[in-house]
């Protein structure tokens, strides 16, 4: 988004609301998801960068939210999209609680491996608990680059057998990945590789496909900076793409939905089902999918449960000072940019 599309700062700070909504399980390192939302002409939209993130990458994730308020998302090609069950890196006796949440036929399962504190034996314990409670799914796992390229080898052939559709971000870096997946070529070891935070964390997107270091990429429309950014990402990548959330509340999760709705295929369950990860939601009717599927609508929370679940005014402050330097970084130093 060019500084001269952005609205005035004061129209994001006039309608802000921060929410705290715990998690059922710990998440990235994390027990409550904040978000903050505001509404403009188009709806609402949804600012939650993790907390980590500095104002440059938070920027990227503030477009997404300005497209979805101000401007909306591209017309779908779809009503409906295919969604997986997410497992976090839960002890196995958790997996069949975990999957609970998730209504009807569960049909692909994406399972968070490589965590930290965990090993290669915990990652097998709970890939093999979720084959066991789900039988006919397809399986993922995702390592958020959590191995090194040894780890990610022993740990490819150990998951192996569970043939995988594919290893999400197995090793850090670009680099790393097209080695990794040279190695496995090497050693006959069918395991498709994914790359997400060689995808969106990287100044140019599209060079993990340039470098052939993954066979299909993962993308979030929050850190690619929105719908329409990542659509142009997905075509010039020139590789199957699938689409995942970042842990959004059903609000921004309608950036995902519309993604996934506006893109010609869809070789992939989409990981956008992670609003089951939340103990509550900020609307009537959260975006949980039934048999695996999601229904490609807008969300629209309530204000009672906005007041039910608003951050503390330190946490409220916070976030608005993080909206206000990201916008800063959108609108970078033109004099004539909106303020």
């Amino acid at each position: 988004m060019t500084p001269q599309h952005l609205p005035p700062l004061p129209a994001l700070l006039e309608t802000a609301r921060v929410v705290s909504v715990p998690l059922r399980v710990r998440f990235r390192g994390v027990e409550h998801r904040e978000a903050l939302l505001f509404r403009g002409p188009a709806g609402w939209g949804e600012f939650c960068p993790f907390l980590e993130y500095g104002p440059a990458e938070s920027s990227r994730w503030l477009a997404c939210a300005i497209e979805a308020a101000f401007a909306g998302f591209p017309a779908p090609l779809r009503e409906e999209v295919p969604v997986n069950a997410t497992v976090p890196a839960v002890a196995p006796e958790r997996v069949a609680e975990v999957l609970e949440r998730f209504p009807g036929e569960v049909r692909e399962v994406k399972v968070k491996v490589a965590e930290r504190g965990q090993g290669l034996e915990d990652d097998v314990a709970r890939v093999r608990a979720v084959r066991r409670a789900a039988p006919r799914a397809v399986l993922k796992m995702d390592a958020n680059g959590g191995w090194d390229h040894g780890e990610a080898l022993r740990a490819a052939r150990a998951l192996a057998e569970f043939e995988p559709a594919y290893l999400e971000q197995p090793v850090a870096g670009i680099e790393g990945l097209a080695r990794l997946r040279e190695a496995l070529c090497r050693d006959g070891i069918e395991v498709p590789i994914a790359a997400d935070e060689s995808v969106r964390k990287e100044e140019d997107p599209v060079r993990v496909a340039r470098a052939g270091a993954a066979d299909l990429i993962v993308v979030k429309a929050p850190p690619l900076g929105g719908v329409r950014a990542a659509l142009e990402v997905i075509e010039r990548a020139g590789l199957p793409a699938v689409v995942s959330s970042a842990l959004e509340t059903s609000v921004g999760m309608s950036a995902g939905l519309a993604l996934a709705a506006a893109l010609p295929e869809l070789p992939h369950a989409c990981g956008l089902g992670t609003a089951s990860l939340l103990t509550a939601d900020l609307v009537a009717e959260p975006l949980t999918p039934r048999d695996g599927r999601l229904p490609v609508v807008r969300a629209e929370p309530e204000p009672e449960l906005l007041e039910r679940h608003a951050a503390s005014p330190e946490r409220h402050e916070w976030w608005l000072r993080r909206l206000t330097a990201a916008y800063g970084e959108l609108a970078g130093q033109q004099p004539d940019s909106p303020r």
